[in-house]
């Protein structure tokens, strides 16, 4: 009985024993293996004529080559399993580029052999300039095989600044649900708006950001008819908003701060604003001013001036030309208005400080049927966007004495033709009733407009930029379908 007791004990330790080296063997991470398209020694491996990159070699080799495999691509963290390599050769290869992370975790490293291959130094391979500079390990000369502007260089010799990566697009950020016909940004307080007109419905419509949401909400709106532009200016602290109209007279409305809501507090003379088109508002030596144009045959563009009290008729420009668009502009540090016509080519005005009233200078000749006149500049100089419904749209110079043509833009059907600029960003943007909106980036070295990208928008009749929160806003007000709002992305092409 003792016996068999303790030959039951026995066998009982000797099976938990063996159950314990099962358990440790099944568990035990099998090494890998060379592969077999490879030659591998204690510490070498070697693989030629493969086409792809094997994933796992044994844990001690620290050298490891391809040699005229003829791949063209190696995916990220192929090298993920050979933490211990110092030496890596993929000389005379058919590689264009390499993956961002295809020398991740490899700290290991002493030397790395890339010669022989076609390695296009573009921003995809930024992070090898960067790399070279920053690794321990010793790299060959690589010669680049393009682009034009590297190609032949050595990769080892640029620097990360040599590479242009940073790019942008106007992507649909909001479409709001109405159709409009102008769109102005400002700020009032602490805060930023932006007002739509909406001639169908007759509204001036206000809208300010969410902070939260991060979408333009409702704020508030004015009640009009046939809208044609809802212009704002802050004076002293008070926002009034210019409210043109087709029929029933224009109107100026003030914010009421303690009622939280619009007043109207003047009416504008309809005896000279018949039918207005476009208003401007600006401030000569401290003192407002608005402007508009007027369309119609026994109108008149006025320019009306702030008293402290009030808003009064300042100046009639000249009476029946029919103005589509008037800009304010400063030319050699001097106020100046442009007025677009239907009748007459674009009539250059000079503020005169003795008579403080504009003066008429010159036309832009050569240029008839110009809707609207825009202005931006480049490096202090001064150019404008000369708008035409039907013929070419033209970007013109100021070259000290006249405006001059750089560049004609086929725009048939354009109603708006909008320079806008963000950070060293010159935008154009080009509308059309017909096609798609062409958006147009200034190109410093041709001294011109490139195009950039196309936008789909209805009709559209006038854009305005707006900066919240540090983010980039494109406002497109649209005449017969969905106004959209885009956001201007900056896209760093050495990410990719």
């Amino acid at each position: 009985m003792g016996y068999g007791n303790k030959t039951l004990k026995e066998c009982t330790v000797l099976l938990c024993v063996a159950t314990i080296l099962l358990l440790a063997e099944s568990r035990r991470v099998k090494q890998p293996r060379c592969p077999a398209s490879c030659t591998c020694t204690k510490d070498n491996a070697l693989c030629e004529n493969i086409r792809s990159v094997p994933h796992s070699f044994p844990p001690d080799v620290f050298s490891l080559s391809f040699l005229k495999s003829g791949f063209t691509e190696i995916t990220g963290g192929s090298f993920l399993h050979s933490p211990a390599l110092h030496l890596l050769s993929l000389a005379y290869n058919n590689l264009g580029t390499l993956p961002k992370d295809v020398f991740k975790g490899m700290d290991a490293l002493v030397k790395v052999d890339l010669k022989g291959n076609n390695l296009e130094c573009d921003c995809k391979l930024k992070w090898l300039v960067e790399w070279i500079h920053t690794t321990n390990a010793m790299v060959d000369q690589i010669p680049c095989s393009g682009p034009p502007l590297f190609q032949g260089k050595l990769i080892n010799d640029l620097v990360p600044e040599s590479f242009d990566c940073i790019t942008a697009e106007f992507a649909s950020y909001q479409p709001l649900m109405f159709e409009s016909i102008s769109v102005e940004s400002f700020t009032f307080g602490m805060d930023t708006f932006v007002v739509f007109a909406q001639p169908f419905t007759g509204t001036c419509s206000f809208l300010e950001w969410d902070h939260v949401e991060t979408v333009f909400r409702a704020y508030d709106s004015i009640q009009s008819t046939s809208t044609v532009a809802c212009k704002p200016m802050v004076i002293d602290n008070q926002l009034f908003i210019f409210v043109a109209q087709l029929f029933g007279g224009s109107h100026i409305y003030k914010r009421d701060i303690s009622a939280n809501k619009f007043i109207k507090i003047q009416d504008i003379d309809i005896l000279k604003i018949r039918k207005p088109n476009d208003i401007e508002t600006f401030l000569i030596d401290g003192e407002s001013f608005f402007v508009i144009a007027d369309s119609s045959k026994a109108g008149y563009t006025t320019v009306y001036k702030w008293n402290g009290y009030g808003f009064y008729s300042h100046q009639s420009l000249h009476l029946w030309y029919r103005d589509t668009d008037v800009e304010y502009l400063e030319i050699s540090g001097k106020p100046h208005l442009i007025l677009a016509s239907s009748s007459q080519r674009p009539v250059v005005y000079q503020w005169s400080k003795s008579l403080k009233q504009f003066d008429r200078r010159t036309d832009i000749p050569e240029m008839e049927d110009v809707f609207a006149v825009k202005h931006f500049k480049v490096k202090n100089e001064l150019f404008i966007c000369l708008t035409r419904f039907i013929g070419d749209s033209k970007v013109m110079r100021w070259d000290g004495a006249m405006f001059k043509e750089v560049q004609t833009m086929p725009s048939r059907g354009s109603m708006v033709f909008q320079p806008v600029s963000i950070g060293n960003w010159q935008y154009a943007i080009l509308g059309s009733d017909y096609s798609l909106t062409q958006v147009y980036q200034w190109d410093l070295k041709r001294g011109q407009f490139v195009h950039f990208q196309d936008l789909n928008i209805q009709a559209p009749r006038a854009f305005s930029l707006v900066s919240i929160d540090n983010r980039e806003f494109l406002l497109a007000s649209s005449f017969r379908g969905k106004t959209q709002i885009y956001e201007h992305l900056m896209i760093d092409l050495s990410n990719n």
